[in-house]
């Protein structure tokens, strides 16, 4: 608990961070790149994924039915559609729409904190 609710009424304040923190972007280096003219251009840095602590032992497996989307099963298992890229991320897709392009595939999804550094989330939902 700690001061986290504090840490969370900033992410409703404008500027306070550059990703709130649900965001798979939260803690990313910011850079600044020097334009010819002198104009200045902030990014986000590139996120380099760890390896998942323990491998399957960290992850459940989804089996892909028709007509499921990322954001459904960011729902289904973390109980917040934005958070389907936590999945993405502990599965080969380079698009996150990948992950449910073919009904009955089989699918990692990693329980709360099966990242280093993960911030986890509710409880897995089997089913």
């Amino acid at each position: 608990m700690g001061i986290e609710p504090y840490e969370r009424a900033l992410d409703d304040v404008p500027g306070a961070h550059p990703y709130p923190r649900s965001s798979r972007y939260a803690g990313i280096g910011i850079g600044v790149h020097t334009m010819p003219d002198g104009s200045e251009v902030r990014y986000a840095k590139r996120r380099l994924l760890p390896k998942p602590e323990r491998g399957e032992a960290e992850a459940v497996t989804h089996v892909v039915s028709s007509g499921e989307r990322p954001d459904q099963l960011g729902q289904r298992y973390f109980g917040d559609p934005g958070q389907w890229w936590r999945i993405a991320d502990a599965n080969p897709v380079l698009d996150p729409r990948e992950l449910t392009d073919e009904p009955g595939e089989e699918i990692a999804v990693p329980l709360p904190g099966g990242f280093p550094g993960g911030m986890g989330g509710p409880e897995v939902r089997h089913g």
